[in-house]
């Protein structure tokens, strides 16, 4: 199939852009072209502005995919560029589970419904971005409801390519004796590696399913757990103090993501404690040689 991915250049994007090639899809991607990938002749490429929709048109005008995946959509408005000029034959937008007011244990994909809260055409500095996510998708299911849809809900991915380096902070500051502030130590949390983030993306490209749909490693973990486990591999003890640096992941709740919907369709996402921990020894040695 004939596959444009919106963004696709760095992070998770790289992996899927690498999934659909292996399964043997024409790839394109459409990017400022600031950022250099390693794809090579294997994939055709696009030069775009994604938030100028005058840009959009340009690029996109007289063109047909079989399936676009948007992965820099953060906005009512985003959606609304895209869809307006976009030629396909279904749209994946790249979601979060953000977009759950709030998250909680065993948070599944009705629990928020995009039909029922007012959609405002919003830019992506007009709200926190939890809320001008939510109304990307209240723009996908109020106005472009009529389209073949699929809205991914990440929560947070990480991986030895995460550029936020979010999870490496607790890691660098635990091995370098400096004091930071958690507010939430002992909250279970859910991640998702970045190689299955961009494998899931490319699965649903060869899937029919429509809709709202959860991503998430089985499973959740506490950044106490996380700082244990450097702790004792590194016989070095994390620094908790209020006064430390603020930590990436404060203010998030106790929560879980159910996937049972993904499994529905194919799907299993493999378990937590199967590659966080890899990834986390990844990050000691990236500090201790850093």
């Amino acid at each position: 199939m004939k596959v444009l991915i919106i963004g696709g250049t760095r992070f998770f994007g790289i992996h899927t852009v690498n999934a659909l090639l292996a399964a043997g899809h024409q790839v394109t991607l459409a990017t400022r072209g600031r950022t250099p990938d390693s794809f090579g002749n294997r994939v055709s490429r696009l030069t775009l502005e994604r938030t100028d929709p005058e840009s959009m048109k340009r690029a996109l005008a007289g063109l047909h995919f079989d399936v676009v995946i948007d992965k820099i959509a953060y906005c009512s408005k985003d959606i609304k560029h895209a869809l307006d000029v976009l030629n396909c034959n279904r749209y994946i937008y790249m979601s979060s589970t953000a977009v759950y007011d709030p998250k909680h244990v065993n948070t599944k994909e009705e629990d928020f419904d995009p039909l029922t809260r007012e959609l405002i055409w919003c830019e992506r500095g007009d709200f926190p971005y939890a809320e001008v996510k939510r109304q990307a998708e209240c723009a996908l299911w109020q106005v472009y409801g009529d389209r073949s849809f699929v809205s991914v809900r990440y929560p947070f991915v990480v991986g030895e390519d995460d550029y936020t380096k979010r999870l490496l902070f607790y890691v660098e500051h635990t091995l370098r004796s400096i004091p930071m502030y958690i507010d939430n130590p002992d909250r279970q949390m859910g991640f998702l590696s970045s190689k299955e983030a961009g494998d899931f993306m490319a699965f649903l490209v060869d899937s029919d399913y429509t809709g709202a749909i959860n991503g998430c490693s089985v499973g959740t973990v506490s950044l106490r757990e996380i700082l244990a486990y450097v702790e004792q591999a590194c016989g070095i003890k994390a620094i908790l103090s209020d006064a430390g640096d603020p930590a990436p992941y404060n203010g998030e709740v106790a929560y879980s993501i159910n996937t049972e919907r993904a499994e529905t369709i194919g799907y299993t996402f493999r378990p937590l404690g199967d590659w966080l921990y890899g990834l986390i020894d990844y990050y000691i040695e990236v500090t201790r040689h850093g």
